[in-house]
């Protein structure tokens, strides 16, 4: 098999990306007419099954010897392989999407040797277009009526403003659909870790923001409009295009658990660092954000 060409997928994705948009924008879903999966927390609609099969039927046609990992396919027991994967999450903000909050984004992804190679994010109802190819930088884009505008460089800020600690942080936390159990105890407590004064041995973060997507609260992170995201639960079709975007900004992406450095893409417990350019505080901050974390999460991978 030939290497593959990671500026051509990275041209056909946006072009599904702004196919899957049009199918976002006509929708019109409530809570009245939403499925659930895991619990009420963990929603599914008709239109998050019909974006993936639109996506998968496409990019099977496109590319018929490449693999597909998608939310509303995926079946336990399946895994990334190193083989050429497209890995996607067609509604990344289900909740959001079904309460018509705008902070939704489809998100495609390209992993190959189990590496994230291609990342395309993009959000409908504000336009924004987050992309970005291995070693060609990432950069945020408008779509609009079919046309990209020029592409900004990410981060926004460049260079990017030193990381001066966690009191000087602003810092994106998800909940998640487990809501009882370890996981739960170990997110609530590093939140009010996070959070609280001094006084009480917090780090006193500027504050939390848990906006409901982890693909665009990577790119909010590889933009440098947040500081850091800590997530755990989340799946590798969540992450793996943001993955991209963020590195090719200058960012890093560690485990949410403390002292492993190198998580895998289906890993499910991400930390992840804006950049920082020279000046050398990433490491430190990740240091002092895993004191903060309140256990192990564990979750089946």
């Amino acid at each position: 098999m030939s290497e593959p060409d990671l500026s051509g997928i990275h041209e056909f994705l946006i072009g599904l990306a702004q196919k899957a948009g049009e199918m976002i924008l006509a929708a019109h879903p409530s809570t009245m007419t939403t499925d659930t999966k895991k619990n009420s927390s963990d929603l599914v609609t008709q239109t998050d099954q019909a974006v993936e099969t639109m996506v998968s039927t496409s990019l099977k046609e496109k590319y018929p010897s490449y693999e597909f990992l998608g939310e509303e396919s995926f079946h336990p027991g399946l895994h990334l392989s190193a083989a050429p994967t497209f890995v996607v999450d067609p509604i990344d903000g289900t909740t959001n999407f079904v309460h018509a909050h705008p902070y939704v984004s489809i998100s495609l992804g390209f992993v190959y040797k189990s590496k994230p190679m291609v990342g395309v994010v993009y959000n409908p109802f504000t336009g924004e277009l987050y992309h970005a190819v291995h070693g060609n930088g990432a950069f945020r884009s408008k779509l609009e009526v079919g046309s990209l505008t020029r592409p900004q460089k990410l981060p926004l800020r460049n260079p990017p403003d030193p990381l001066k600690g966690l009191n000087q942080a602003l810092v994106a936390v998800e909940w998640g659909n487990e809501r009882d159990g370890n996981n739960w105890e170990v997110k609530t407590k590093t939140f009010s870790n996070l959070a609280g004064s001094s006084a009480v041995g917090g780090a006193m973060v500027h504050s939390l923001r848990s906006l409901g997507s982890a693909a665009l609260n990577l790119c909010a992170v590889a933009s440098g409009t947040l500081d850091a995201y800590w997530e755990g639960g989340c799946w590798a079709w969540d992450v793996a295009a943001g993955i991209v975007i963020l590195r090719e900004a200058g960012g890093l992406l560690v485990s949410g658990n403390a002292n492993d450095w190198e998580p895998k893409v289906d890993g499910r417990v991400y930390l992840a660092v804006r950049g920082d350019g020279e000046n050398g505080g990433q490491r430190p901050f990740v240091e002092e954000f895993w004191k903060c974390v309140g256990g192990t999460l564990k979750y089946d991978v």
